[in-house]
């Protein structure tokens, strides 16, 4: 940050507000002033960490060298590629570890993809979940699925360029084909009553997993209303297993799905 707490911490405090404000004045302030300052401090201190490789080492420590290498190249690639095709979030882009990597990778708290296992990304955007998700089960395979075409071009082209051959990203709108997934991921692209009625025909018939065949989906904030229709839904909340303040209001919801003929 270019100075030091003993130089501009307390003695630039005292300097500065001893003559000019009443005892009880300058307590409340100074309060303010060190809450203030401590937070500032803490906030750069995570803006420098959680957008790099070390905030997925603190939750995932056995990545692989080759997955190290893989989620290493998203920040190049996507900041690159955003500059042409906007996917990511202009403001969110230099917390892209944080806020879409890290977040994406929620879904891997609760449940472990197998080998063999087929998972889909519906409104996939720039890849998010989809693509952390493909590199950190590299033999599952990944299908992707967005409306929007520069999109799915983006898609293509990070997975090209990270060796993803568990990828598969197409234009498409969800709810017009029959292929079938052990589960089904995304993040908010709509309320969950909605999602439902799109992707309840492509849940597979047998399980592999402990874990019944479902969605698993993002959300974040008060889902009170929006999940109440809904008597076997279980909600994830994000905090439990991540404890940057980004996570406090961040679940992952999941509803097991019957098999529909």
């Amino acid at each position: 940050m270019g100075f030091s707490f003993e130089e501009y911490g307390i003695v630039w405090f005292f300097k500065v507000f001893l003559t000019r404000y009443t005892y009880s004045e300058l307590r409340f302030l100074g309060r303010i002033h060190f809450m203030g300052y401590k937070s500032g401090l803490r906030c750069t201190f995570e803006a420098l960490n959680t957008n790099s490789m070390d905030i997925l080492l603190k939750y995932f420590p056995e990545l692989t060298e080759q997955q190290k290498s893989q989620f290493a190249q998203l920040q190049e690639l996507y900041t690159e590629w955003n500059a042409k095709i906007n996917v990511v979030s202009r403001k969110d882009i230099d917390s892209l570890f944080e806020r879409h990597v890290l977040h994406s990778l929620g879904i891997a708290k609760i449940v472990l993809f197998k080998p063999g296992a087929k998972v889909m990304d519906v409104g996939t955007g720039g890849g998010f979940p989809g693509i952390p998700l493909a590199i950190l089960f590299p033999e599952t395979d990944f299908y992707l699925v967005d409306v929007i075409a520069k999109k799915i071009r983006v898609v293509n082209e990070v997975a090209s360029a990270l060796g993803l051959t568990n990828v598969k990203a197409e234009q498409k709108r969800a709810g017009t084909f029959d292929a079938r997934f052990d589960f089904i991921v995304s993040r908010a692209v709509t309320n969950m009553p909605d999602f439902v009625k799109w992707v309840r025909k492509n849940s597979a018939k047998k399980s592999v997993h402990e874990l019944s065949n479902g969605i698993l989906y993002l959300k974040g904030g008060d889902l009170s209303e929006e999940l109440a229709v809904f008597t076997n839904i279980i909600e994830h909340d994000l905090s439990t297993y991540f404890e940057e303040s980004f996570f406090e209001t961040k679940k992952v919801v999941y509803l097991p799905l019957k098999y529909k003929v």
